[in-house]
C-alpha cells in the first residue's frame, strides 16, 4: 500500500510539473520569452498603446493616429551597428517590394528609437536616409517622454539592456499591428519575403 501511495504521489507530482509548464511556455510551444511573446502575438493580440510620437521631420503624432492601415513596426536605436542594420535593410527592401500598398495608403513602415535622447529627429532623418528612403511610407521617429517609451517597451516586449559601452543590447523582429491597432504578428528580421507572404495572406498585397 505504501508503494502505491508513492507511486500515486510521484505521478500527481509529474502531473502538476507538466502542467505548470505547459502554462508557462504557453502549451510547450515557448521555451524562451522572445518565442513566447511571438506565440502571445499570435494567439492573444494586445493594442498598440496611443504614445505621442516625433518624427524625423519634427512633427508630432500620435501612434494612434496611424490606425486604418496596417503598419510594420521595428524599434532601433540610430547608433546601432548590429541588429538595427538587419532591421533597416529589411525595411529598405520592404518599401520597395510594398510600394503599390504603401502608395494606396494601406500599409505603413515605422522605425521606433528607444534611445529618444541621443535620436533627435536630425539622428533619424540620417538613420532612413542611410538606407535611401524613396517615399513618405516609412517613418522613423521617438517618444516624447520617459513614460510613453516604457508602454511600448511593455505592449511590444522589447527587451533593452545597456552593454555598458554606449549602446544597447536588445531583441529585435518586425511587428504586425492590424488597422485597428492591435499586434497580431512578431516577424523574423532577415527573411523580407516571409512578411511580405504574411500581408498577402492578410489580403494586404
Amino acid at each position: 500500500m505504501s508503494a502505491l501511495r508513492t507511486s500515486i504521489a510521484s505521478v500527481a507530482l509529474v502531473l502538476a510539473g507538466a502542467a505548470l509548464l505547459a502554462d508557462a511556455t504557453d502549451g510547450f510551444r515557448a521555451f524562451t520569452s522572445e518565442v513566447a511573446r511571438r506565440v502571445a502575438a499570435h494567439d492573444r493580440p494586445e493594442t498598440a498603446p496611443p504614445v505621442a510620437l516625433q518624427t524625423q521631420a519634427g512633427d508630432r503624432i500620435n501612434l494612434a493616429e496611424l490606425r486604418g492601415r496596417w503598419l510594420l513596426v521595428d524599434f532601433i536605436y540610430t547608433g546601432c551597428r548590429t541588429l538595427c542594420l538587419s532591421l533597416g535593410s529589411d525595411f529598405a527592401r520592404l518599401e520597395d517590394e510594398l510600394a503599390g500598398p504603401i502608395a494606396g495608403g494601406r500599409l505603413g513602415l515605422l522605425s521606433i528609437s528607444f534611445d529618444p535622447s541621443n535620436d533627435s529627429p536630425r539622428e533619424l532623418a540620417a538613420y532612413l536616409e542611410r538606407y535611401r528612403r524613396r517615399g513618405a511610407g516609412w517613418l522613423a521617429a521617438r517618444p516624447q517622454d520617459e513614460t510613453g517609451l516604457l508602454k511600448l517597451k511593455r505592449r511590444f516586449g522589447v527587451t533593452v539592456v545597456p552593454d555598458g559601452l554606449g549602446g544597447y543590447v536588445h531583441n529585435a523582429g518586425i511587428h504586425l499591428v492590424d488597422p485597428q491597432g492591435r499586434i497580431v504578428e512578431i516577424l523574423d528580421l532577415g527573411a523580407p519575403q516571409r512578411i511580405v507572404e504574411s500581408l498577402r495572406l492578410a489580403g494586404v498585397t
